[in-house]
Order: structure tokens, then C-alpha cells, then sequence
């Protein structure tokens, strides 16, 4: 297994590690947590402080979400009509 890795050019990683890329592939996604749950077989969501990293990724788009959300002018569809 690990030389048809090398053959492929993957680095030197552990079977386990793919849970970890694919817990942190559904937070970038933003698949809700429920169904991170089911996919992953977990029983509680404390599972994700272990298993989901927050990538840079993550975290920028939930900066520009915020500022959007603060800065940006609202459309006519979000207007609150009184």
C-alpha cells in the first residue's frame, strides 16, 4: 500500500488521517451538523472539536458572511416592510 502511494504521490499519512480531511471537507462545505454526524458515524457532536479543523478558509468566508451581513446594503428582497 504504501509504495502504490508513493507511486501516486501521496505523502506519507495514515488511513485515520482521511477522517480528519473528510470531517473538515463537510465544515468547508457546510453540510449541517446532523448530517456530519450520520456520515460519520459519531453519536455526539463533541466528535467535531476532534475530527473538523478550522482552515483559513473556513474562517474567511465566515468573515466576509459577517461583513456582508453589517456593511452591505440590503437588496429590495430583504427589506423589512413595515
Amino acid at each position: 500500500m504504501e509504495a502504490a502511494a508513493q507511486l501516486a504521490g501521496l505523502r506519507d499519512s495514515r488511513l485515520h488521517d482521511a477522517r480528519h480531511t473528510a470531517a473538515t471537507v463537510l465544515l468547508i462545505l457546510g453540510v449541517a451538523e446532523r448530517a456530519v454526524m450520520g456520515i460519520m458515524g459519531w453519536s455526539n457532536s463533541a466528535m467535531a472539536a476532534r475530527y473538523q479543523h478550522l482552515t483559513a478558509q473556513v474562517r474567511r468566508d465566515i468573515a466576509q458572511r459577517v461583513g456582508g451581513l453589517l456593511w452591505d446594503s440590503p437588496t429590495e428582497d430583504s427589506k423589512l416592510t413595515p
